[in-house]
């Protein structure tokens, strides 16, 4: 292979921009009106209408062994593979055939094109008339498990990771893919069970109502979960209580209307959340099954989708470490542990398993939980003529007041819920009562709806990077969001308390675990079914001290704030046109709900809400005050959350500003005709039991 050192090229400057080469693919429209060839989105090989289009049959190929591993290569029948280099001295190439079986151990298809095939932005890549050429440096395969589903070599060139244990459609055995589906929940399981451990206190219910509130979201998971992979995208995406959802719940939680409740405070305000979801979701799933997804995706890109899905991550700033403050030599050994097995021992394999970054939440939590029982049994937080037991405002002992904070957040056996949770509990509809229908939270959360949709937008691209041939067409988009929408109505009738969506950390989790088959997560659906019925599974969990789940949420916030940053490698991220954009965005999602949180609120007041829960408080006292209760009560709301702010600030001077579409990034989705033609593309999203075949003429909801 020729050196690509551009040193020894040329060795004095030439005009710029440089001719292309005579092997090169000819640049789009847009390109060869500006003469710009940039090297971090998948629009330079897109066609001129930025979809994808099959790549043509080259004249003549020669097969040449690639040195580097997993890089794509040109083969004689006119397609491109994926390799692993294991040659040390040139040889002779054997013929193609022979070359195929020996290289492409797992070859999904045959008559299809293989997904590697593509760039990093989804756009398909052409076999050109000769080999690439060999980088500076080696590709180093032991770091290929990163969250990102590309990467980036020293020719600025963009390659994706091919190194997956199972991809979409693998299935292997039952055994190896349940126990990994098991994993893969198990990996996520932070972002499935702390929501509930936050809204269902907040709205004064009992260790038992979290108890029966965490098997009502382990269950709606799983069934969700099987729907979405069946009937909806198709891709291994885990639906769960989203945390897009928990600062609107947060809101409506904390409303005027709902302070002075006594007893059976926690039915009454569950009722008003169910009815809020079941409006917003039905919203979000007439925004998907009719079309008007496939429209509104022309105004969603990367800087749009990174500032507001970070600023979801970034938003619980309050809520995290100053809950994590009340017992310090718990809550902080517990993020410690978490960054310390996350990000320290993350190369450390145990059995060809990377255990410490698989299982980092987990494992700190069980390793912190057992600490703080040892310390709990020691009487470690067990104070002479102190009972926790007596309610705070009864106790008399200046000495019990002073560490009355202690035994509350320190000591483990303070909750109930394991000894009230029964062994066997079926989650069912309305278990709550029937739903309250109130116009001005139904629209707060059909708003919310809508940043749902704008995260699950990122995730469907992220994640078909990773395991399948193509991104999926907006047919298909449109049809996973309909979908969640209709999951989220049945979270709305079980009463979870938020809706069901695609939680953001799967791609995270894919990219870890090394595991994309759809298989495996409908398998591990159905053991998180299982799990659901059993109630004291419940109540174990509902038992995890508070501060405890803070702690865990500062890192689970931290990742969801990365993970939506993360989309900005699909746009020219060092551009000055993104960098304002992106940095007006998440400057402005900080300062205006400041504004609103805090007008109207005087230093010395005394709050009937803790001090983390007086942001979600701004309907009471917010600038808007006028004649409308509703209409204060919604732009009150809606301009105190940050995710808000940020998605309206973004998306207006994204689609205002001027840029190219390689500049911003655009999301290169697959053209529905060539994806037809495409038997792998068609195998990936198609619907089971020919149901497309039925609804092929409704383009929204199909190939």
């Amino acid at each position: 292979m020729s050196n690509s050192d551009p040193k020894q090229q040329r060795p004095r400057p030439g005009p710029w921009p440089p001719a292309p080469e005579s092997s090169a693919m000819p640049p789009s429209s847009w390109a060869k009106r500006t003469g710009f060839r940039p090297k971090f989105s998948g629009e330079t090989n897109a066609s001129d209408s930025g979809q994808i289009s099959l790549p043509p049959r080259p004249r003549e190929q020669e097969a040449q062994p690639d040195l580097e591993a997993g890089r794509a290569r040109p083969t004689a029948n006119g397609r491109v593979e994926s390799v692993k280099a294991q040659v040390t001295t040139p040889a002779a190439p054997p013929p193609a055939s022979a070359e195929k079986e020996k290289t492409v151990k797992k070859r999904r298809e045959v008559d299809g094109i293989p997904k590697h095939s593509a760039n990093g932005n989804g756009a398909a890549v052409p076999a050109s008339d000769q080999p690439p050429s060999q980088p500076r440096r080696q590709a180093r395969n032991d770091e290929g498990i990163d969250v990102l589903p590309l990467s980036v070599d020293d020719d600025g060139a963009m390659a994706r990771h091919s190194h997956l244990k199972y991809e979409l459609r693998d299935s292997p055995g039952l055994v190896p893919i349940g126990l990994y589906g098991f994993q893969h929940y198990l990996s996520i399981l932070g972002s499935l069970i702390l929501t509930p451990l936050v809204i269902v206190p907040a709205m004064g219910g009992t260790p038992e109502d979290t108890a029966n509130v965490v098997s009502t979201v382990l269950f709606v998971s799983g069934v969700t979960t099987l729907l979405h992979t069946s009937f909806g995208s198709r891709l291994p995406l885990i639906q769960g209580p989203s945390f897009v959802y928990l600062a609107p719940a947060l809101a409506i939680i904390n409303s005027p209307e709902f302070r002075g409740l006594n007893g059976n405070s926690f039915k009454h305000i569950m009722k008003e959340l169910q009815g809020a979801i079941i409006i917003s979701s039905t919203f979000q799933a007439i925004l998907g099954y009719s079309g008007l997804m496939s429209l509104f995706l022309r105004l969603i890109n990367p800087v749009v989708v990174s500032p507001t899905i970070a600023a979801v991550g970034l938003s619980f700033y309050s809520y995290g470490f100053p809950l994590v403050g009340n017992c310090l030599e718990i809550g902080a050994v517990q993020i410690l542990l978490v960054i310390l097995f996350s990000l320290y021992l993350r190369k450390i394999s145990i059995f060809g398993h990377r255990i410490f970054l698989i299982y980092a939440v987990p494992l700190g939590l069980a390793i912190t939980w057992a600490a703080a029982f040892l310390l709990t049994a020691a009487g470690a937080y067990s104070y002479k003529g102190c009972d926790i037991n007596v309610p705070s405002s009864n106790i008399i002992s200046e000495h019990c007041r002073k560490h009355v904070s202690r035994m509350k957040y320190c000591r483990v056996d303070t909750n109930q819920a394991i000894q009230s949770s029964p062994w066997f509990r079926f989650p069912y509809p309305l278990q709550w009562g029937t739903p309250v229908f109130t116009w001005k939270m139904a629209f707060v959360m059909c708003v919310v709806s809508i940043i749902a949709s704008v995260d699950s937008v990122g995730s469907y691209h992220a994640s078909s990077l990773l395991v399948a041939s193509r991104p999926p067409t907006p047919g298909v988009l449109s049809r996973g969001i309909g979908l969640e929408g209709l999951s989220s109505v049945l979270a709305g009738l079980w009463g979870t308390g938020t809706g069901s969506t695609t939680l953001t950390e799967n791609v995270h989790t894919i990219a870890v675990t090394k595991m994309g088959s759809r298989r495996a997560v409908e398998i591990g659906a159905c053991i998180l079914i299982v799990l659901s019925l059993v109630g004291k599974v419940g109540g174990f969990i509902a038992s995890i001290p508070q501060v405890m789940v803070a702690a865990l949420l500062c890192f689970m916030w931290a990742m969801l704030a990365a993970l939506g940053l993360s989309n900005l490698r699909y746009s020219e991220a060092g551009s000055s046109r993104n960098i304002i954009i992106v940095g007006l965005s998440l400057f402005f999602s900080l300062s205006i709900p400041a504004y609103f949180q805090q007008y109207g609120i005087s230093p010395n007041s005394n709050m009937s809400v803790p001090s983390y829960f007086q942001p979600y408080i701004v309907a009471s006292h917010g600038p808007f005050r006028t004649n409308f209760g509703g209409v204060n009560y919604v732009m009150n709301t809606l301009l105190s959350l940050h995710m808000v702010v940020a998605f309206l600030v973004a998306v207006i001077l994204d689609n205002t500003v001027p840029g190219s579409r390689q500049e911003r990034g655009v999301y290169v989705w697959s053209e529905s005709e060539v994806a037809r033609r495409e038997p792998a593309v068609t195998k990936d999203y198609e619907l089971p039991f020919r149901i497309g075949r039925v609804f092929r003429w409704v383009k929204w909801v199909g190939l």
